[in-house]
Formats: C-alpha cells, sequence, structure tokens
C-alpha cells in the first residue's frame, strides 16, 4: 500500500512538472513570436541601410575621387607659385609683401581643401625618394567621406531623416536615387521604429507590474494612490530614463572621439534622437559608425515612445480642461451672482453640472475604471475647494469674481 501511494504521488509529481514544462514552453514560443515582427523589420532595415549605403558609394565614389584630385592639383600649383615668387630675383626689393601675399592665398587654399575633406597621406616609398619628391605629390587621395561604413552612416542618416549635412550626393544620380531610396526607407524605418517602441512599452509595464508585486511595501510608498499622480510619474520616469540612454551614448563617446567632453556627446545624443541634425558634431572616428547606426534607431524607438506617453499626458489634461471651461465659467458666473447669499444651492447645480460634463467618461465601458477614478477624483476636489471657499466666505457680503479665460 504504501509502495502504490508513493507510485501515485510520482505520478502526479511527474504530470506536475509536465504541466509546467509545457506552460513553460508556450510562454516561450508566444514571446519569441512577439518578438519575431520586430526582428525581422530590424534585419530588414539593417539590410537596406546596407545596401543603400553601398550603392551610395558606387554612385559618389568616383566623382569624390575626382574631386579630391582637383583639390590636390590646385594645392600642389598654388605650392608651387609660392615657391617660385620666393625664388624670383625680380622680387628680392619687396621680399616680405610678396611672401605674405603668396603665403596668405596658400592658406587659404589649405583651408578650402581642408573643408572639402581633404587629407593629406603621404606614401613614402624609401628615404631616397622622399628627398626629391613633394609629399602633397606622393600623397594618395583618402576617400574617408565615402568609405563603406560612412556610406551606411549616411544611408541611416537618410533613413532616420536626420540628415547632419555634413555628407551630401553631389551627383545627379546620387540625388535621384536618394529620393527614391527615402520614399520607400522613411515608411520602413517608421514602421519598425514604433514596432520596438511598442515592444519597448511592454516591457517597461511588465517590469512595473513586476517590481509592485515582488516589493510591495516598497512601491507603496514610492507610487503615489491616486491615477494622475501614477501617469505624472510614469512621465518622469520615462523620461529619466531617456537621460540614462543618452547619458550612455555620451560616455561612449567620450571614449571614441578624442576632442569630445561629456556634454559633447550628450548634446549630439540629444540632437540626434530628437531628429533635429544640426551637424554641428558628427562622429569622426568611421569603424564605430555601424554600432553608432545601431544605436541611433535603438534610441529613436526609445525617444518614440517617450515622446508619445508625454504627448498623451498633455493631450488628456488639455482634454479635461476643454470640457470643464464652458460649465465652470458658467458656474463661477453664477456664484458671483449669488454673492452673499446661500451656497447649497449653487454647489448643488454645480454638482449636476460636473456630473453632465462626466458623464460620458464614465459611461465608457470595458477597461476604462482607472479613467472613471481619475475622473471622480477631479470632480471631488473642485467640490470639496468649492465648499471650503463657501465656509470660508458665508460671513462676507462681497464677493469679487475675475474670469480669466486663455486661448491656450
Amino acid at each position: 500500500m504504501p509502495r502504490e501511494s508513493s507510485g501515485l504521488l510520482g505520478d502526479i509529481d511527474k504530470k506536475q512538472v509536465g504541466n509546467m514544462q509545457q506552460l513553460i514552453s508556450e510562454q516561450t514560443l508566444h514571446q519569441l513570436k512577439h518578438l519575431a515582427g520586430p526582428m525581422a523589420l530590424l534585419i530588414t532595415l539593417m539590410i537596406y541601410t546596407a545596401l543603400g549605403g553601398l550603392i551610395f558609394r558606387q554612385l559618389e565614389l568616383p566623382s569624390e575621387i575626382l574631386r579630391l584630385g582637383r583639390i590636390r592639383a590646385e594645392i600642389i600649383a598654388e605650392r608651387n607659385h609660392l615657391v617660385n615668387q620666393i625664388l624670383d630675383d625680380r622680387n628680392t626689393i619687396n621680399l616680405l609683401d610678396v611672401i605674405e601675399l603668396e603665403l596668405c592665398s596658400y592658406e587659404n587654399t589649405l583651408q578650402k581643401a581642408a573643408q572639402g575633406g581633404f587629407i593629406i597621406n603621404p606614401a613614402f616609398d624609401s628615404p631616397k625618394n622622399s628627398n626629391n619628391e613633394n609629399i602633397i605629390e606622393r600623397s594618395s587621395v583618402i576617400t574617408e567621406r565615402w568609405s563603406i561604413l560612412q556610406a551606411i552612416f549616411f544611408a541611416s542618416t537618410v533613413l532616420t531623416t536626420i540628415g547632419y549635412g555634413n555628407v551630401v550626393p553631389s551627383t545627379h544620380w546620387g540625388r535621384v536615387f536618394c529620393i527614391f531610396y527615402a520614399f520607400v526607407g522613411i515608411p520602413l524605418t517608421l514602421t519598425a521604429i514604433a514596432a520596438w517602441g511598442k515592444l519597448f512599452a511592454e516591457i517597461v509595464t511588465n517590469l512595473g507590474d513586476r517590481i509592485r508585486t515582488k516589493f510591495p511595501p516598497f512601491t507603496t510608498h514610492l507610487i503615489p494612490k491616486n491615477i494622475t499622480g501614477r501617469r505624472s510619474l510614469g512621465a518622469l520616469a520615462a523620461v529619466a530614463l531617456l537621460f540614462i540612454y543618452l547619458s550612455c551614448g555620451a560616455a561612449m563617446f567620450m571614449l571614441w572621439e578624442d576632442d569630445w567632453d561629456f556634454f559633447d556627446g550628450f548634446y549630439f545624443w540629444f540632437v540626434t534622437m530628437t531628429t533635429i541634425g544640426f551637424g554641428d558634431l558628427v562622429p569622426k572616428k568611421p569603424k564605430y559608425m555601424l554600432l553608432c547606426s545601431l544605436y541611433i534607431l535603438v534610441g529613436l524607438a526609445l525617444t518614440g515612445t517617450i515622446i508619445e506617453l508625454i504627448r498623451m499626458q498633455y493631450n488628456q489634461s488639455w482634454q479635461r480642461l476643454q470640457a470643464l471651461r464652458g460649465p465652470l465659467i458658467e458656474a463661477l458666473k453664477k456664484m458671483g451672482e449669488q454673492a452673499g447669499g446661500d451656497m447649497s444651492a449653487l454647489q448643488l447645480d454645480l454638482k449636476k453640472v460636473l456630473a453632465v460634463v462626466s458623464l460620458p467618461k464614465l459611461g465608457k465601458p470595458n477597461g476604462k475604471d482607472m479613467k472613471n477614478v481619475e475622473w471622480k477624483e477631479a470632480v471631488q476636489a473642485v467640490l470639496k475647494e468649492i465648499e471650503e471657499s463657501a465656509i470660508h466666505n458665508q460671513h462676507k457680503k462681497i464677493v469679487r469674481i475675475v474670469i480669466y479665460e486663455s486661448s491656450v
């Protein structure tokens, strides 16, 4: 008999373990399916960005090489002219003036070359050749502006509509391709950002629920009881999360860029994540461009989610103000007319007005309990304030009410 009971218990334990494993596998499968959509969009967007960068490079690189070649030829010509003017015997009388004039012209040429992205790359073959040859003549043209990584980074700035402006297509076919590439890619990018933003919102919501479940005493003192306070706290937490993300990016650029401090990195990421894209600060290290592009895509999804949360908070507050504006103005005017009289009738009328205004809010079915509670709290707060004001002013015979109506 004991053996039979122990066997039954063993079978029950095996069934429970099997059910738990099946439940865990189903939950994992559901989570993977839920993640498959955003991952597929992200992979598609990465492939589209890489292909676009390669095509941009193919279209723009030959023109870029010719442009840099012309700049190098101009520098060589200006340098030779400077040397010839110095060595010319006819200029011995006013040699200092000639040197100053020609040197100024040569410096202007170098400045234009630097602004155009020309970089001197000396290619020393041997000490013998280096004694007789010009460094600029022996230098190879560095096409850093349209390198593979820089071209892919440029494609990502097109798709995200950031557009720093430091690298732009200059050829006719490059600009035509940019139009069609952006026309197809921008909706794809917005779709991917929206999908990842929704995923981030769900993750943050689930994380908050788990924290409230596991640490109820700790969260009870921190989280406000009213709905408005909770939403305000949520918006504040979202903004704090965004600042943490921007700070992490700024810390990375402190390590990558030699002449950037923390504020420069933070400023760059803020301008980038809000798609302002001034272009005054742009990363210069090409080997970090791919990681930077991925960080931008993830950050845009996070920023879009946070901005949407704040926008919803503004919109809900504005709708409540619009709904209360007309009835409250009429009630306040009535209060002014009944100054010094019995305030109980006015309070009763105001309760009726607020009840009518809140009726559509209270009547919405299916999962609107939080809004109902929030509306009731607002109504009770207004009524409580009016009752306190009535008690305070019950001995006063004159009441002056100033109504200021703003268009905002």
